[in-house]
């Protein structure tokens, strides 16, 4: 439970009532979430600038709650398209690090039938927004993403190669092998290469890391390409909000598009999420899960998805038994 901005150590567990589902919604036990940016951002309550934006996070303390927008589970009471013992996953606004979480019928999607629920737990975040940074991408189109080995970015070359896509990668030197393993060509290392001079044209960079302003990424970029910007190096005043926003305002500048990919604002998650579940059950996404914890240890699960070195994706589970990959 967050009552308070601050670090992991400020959660609590609490132990509240079963949640009673309204017209609409179905109750979910969760047998895996998991730990995204978003997730901390709000822990922390930064970078501050959101604190003054419509719906962010409240301007002196956070509307107390429950955070946690990935959800694994099974249903447990009747709705509409969803009978209890159904196997669910969901992007959820807030809530879904707890045991008992009601949802919305419309959020929901079936799990994808080869995955366990700790390895779909790892996919709504990451996968939606790497899914829709792609729209478009066509087969023989080439794509650079910036950030290859995180969340996102595992996502985002596994989705841009099913499309036909060539696509080369930026990360660190130790996480190239990982990058190489789910499909990227070339693989630029991020602290001694300059991606941006060299020399390639790509279609599409997808910019994850954000360490690199639109303006330098446009060098890479062919004449009609796309810049899309998903997120930026962590601050407690504006960024990543302000890479974002300085790409965004950037775009009528330049030649190129610039677009964002929010997997937040998405009004069909659910119909996404079924559309990921087709492509991980056809072996062409895989969800690369680095460390897995149990619920007890949630606040460790945020310090290390934190500290920003996790291999795809930090997994929690709550300690039910539930489906075999």
């Amino acid at each position: 439970m967050q009552r308070a901005y601050g670090p992991p150590d400020s959660l609590t567990f609490e132990d509240v009532p079963d949640p009673v589902p309204a017209e609409g919604e179905v109750l979910v036990r969760v047998h895996a979430t998991s730990v995204n940016p978003y997730d901390w951002h709000f822990l922390r309550g930064e970078p501050y600038v959101a604190r003054l934006m419509t719906g962010g996070f409240g301007l002196r303390r956070p509307p107390a709650g429950v955070l946690g927008c990935d959800l694994a589970g099974r249903v447990v009471t009747a709705g509409t398209r969803f009978a209890p013992g159904d196997d669910v996953y969901a992007l959820l606004p807030r809530g879904a690090h707890a045991e008992y979480v009601c949802v919305p019928e419309d959020l929901l999607a079936p799990m994808p039938a080869n995955l366990s629920h700790d390895q779909a737990a790892a996919m709504p975040m990451a996968a939606v927004t790497a899914l829709l940074a792609l729209r478009g991408v066509e087969a023989g189109r080439r794509v650079l993403v910036n950030g290859a080995s995180g969340g996102v970015g595992t996502f985002a070359v596994q989705l841009a190669k099913a499309l036909g896509a060539h696509v080369d990668a930026v990360c660190s030197a130790a996480n190239a092998d990982l990058a190489r393993s789910l499909g990227a060509g070339e693989v630029f290392d991020y602290r001694a290469d300059d991606f941006t001079r060299s020399g390639r044209r790509y279609d599409v960079v997808l910019d994850v890391a954000g360490r690199r302003s639109v303006f330098a990424c446009r060098r890479v970029l062919e004449r009609d390409g796309t810049f899309v910007a998903v997120g930026g190096p962590a601050g407690r005043w504006v960024q990543p909000a302000g890479h974002v926003f300085l790409a965004a305002a950037g775009g009528p500048l330049a030649r190129r598009r610039v677009v964002l990919a929010d997997a937040v604002a998405c009004r069909d998650k659910a119909a996404v999420l079924g559309e990921l579940a087709r492509w991980a059950e056809r072996g062409a996404v895989t969800p690369v899960v680095d460390r897995t914890y149990p619920f007890d240890d949630l606040r460790a699960a945020f310090a290390y998805s934190e500290a920003g070195h996790a291999k795809g994706k930090v997994v929690v589970t709550l300690g039910v038994p539930g489906r075999s990959a």
